[in-house]
């Protein structure tokens, strides 16, 4: 996954990990966390509960769609930043529009700033490559069970080790003052939960080999030529424009298409009991998305059916507009 060195890793499922972050943090009345209005909305609860507690405040900078180019992304991100401003909060890749942001750029700003960089990678293990090392993210979380095939439940938390014992683990229990403590009382606190069933973390290094036996790099290339292929045939079905330019630089083996339509869950149910299409198709704030996503079972016969329905729909209901 492109990780030199192995790093302290707590495990769990991204969104506790988030937790863990947001109630350890020292947040002081008048204290802001910068994130974008894109990011996942149980993590949005998560810092507006945090930040309502202590009186402080969950900022989430608008970012324009259509995204012309990571340099207008970055300049809008900025315009949130002020004086109280005491940590970053972004996903690598986002859950909603399904676009890479420009995370490593982000993090040496923030950097420059002084500020704690918190980043939510659940779409990143085994999707793009990931270097620790070289995002220099403070806090990073990643999910193993999206893209890297291991069972549900498998996340990991990784937290530069200089401010590792400054989070405390959502749970206290027997690694709390361990009577055989590890080598790091960071993995102590936050691993030792108990009857928790530890099963699906121990799939991990047969996951990665796994992934490498079947040269999986090549197998996620396919699948993201796949998304650039179809991207734009999918918005002219719907009559929309790309959310951001079709390239690599933004898409992986996902993307949201914005579709202009009476009901998201309607579509979504006659794609479903109609043409047998499990497809995400939800709100975010004013617009309503469909989501491709393309693993290596998905083939370009497959998105040629779903272009098919989407015709069909538009030529025999009003759902399309």
């Amino acid at each position: 996954m492109g990780v030199q060195k192995r790093p302290n890793l707590a495990k769990w499922r991204t969104w506790r990990l988030i937790n863990i972050i947001a109630k350890s943090l020292d947040l002081k009345p008048g204290d802001e966390i910068l994130a974008t209005n894109a990011e996942y909305g149980a993590l949005d609860k998560t810092w507006n509960y945090y930040c309502d507690k202590a009186g402080a405040k969950y900022v989430q900078q608008e970012i324009p769609l259509p995204l012309a180019s990571k340099k207008e992304f970055i300049e809008a991100f900025w315009k949130g930043y002020t004086e109280n401003t005491k940590a970053i909060f972004i996903s690598q890749i986002t859950s909603m529009t399904a676009t890479i942001f420009p995370v490593k750029e982000i993090c040496e700003r923030a950097k420059e700033l002084g500020l704690l960089t918190i980043v939510d990678g659940a779409h990143v293990p085994g999707h793009i490559p990931l270097d620790l090392q070289e995002l220099k993210a403070d806090v990073y979380t990643g999910a193993c069970h999206k893209w890297m095939l291991t069972p549900k439940g498998c996340s990991f938390l990784y937290i530069t080790p200089d401010i590792q014992n400054d989070f405390d683990p959502v749970l206290i229990s027997w690694g709390y003052e361990a009577e055989v403590p590890g080598k790091s009382k960071f993995l102590d606190y936050h691993q030792l939960q108990g009857t928790r069933d530890y099963s699906a973390f121990l799939t991990v290094p047969k996951a990665i080999e796994f992934l490498n036996e079947n040269n999986w790099v090549e197998v996620s290339n396919q699948a993201k030529q796949l998304i650039l292929d179809n991207y734009q045939d999918l918005c002219d079905l719907f009559g929309t424009e790309p959310i951001c330019p079709v390239t690599s630089e933004f898409l992986g083996q996902i993307c949201s298409v914005t579709v202009n339509i009476s009901s998201a869950a309607d579509l979504k149910n006659i794609l479903f009991q109609k043409y047998k299409i499990e497809i995400p198709v939800f709100q975010l704030r004013d617009l309503v998305f469909m989501r491709l996503s393309a693993q290596a079972y998905v083939s370009q016969e497959d998105v040629d059916y779903l272009k098919e329905a989407i015709r069909e729909i538009k030529a025999t209901t009003d759902i399309i507009r």
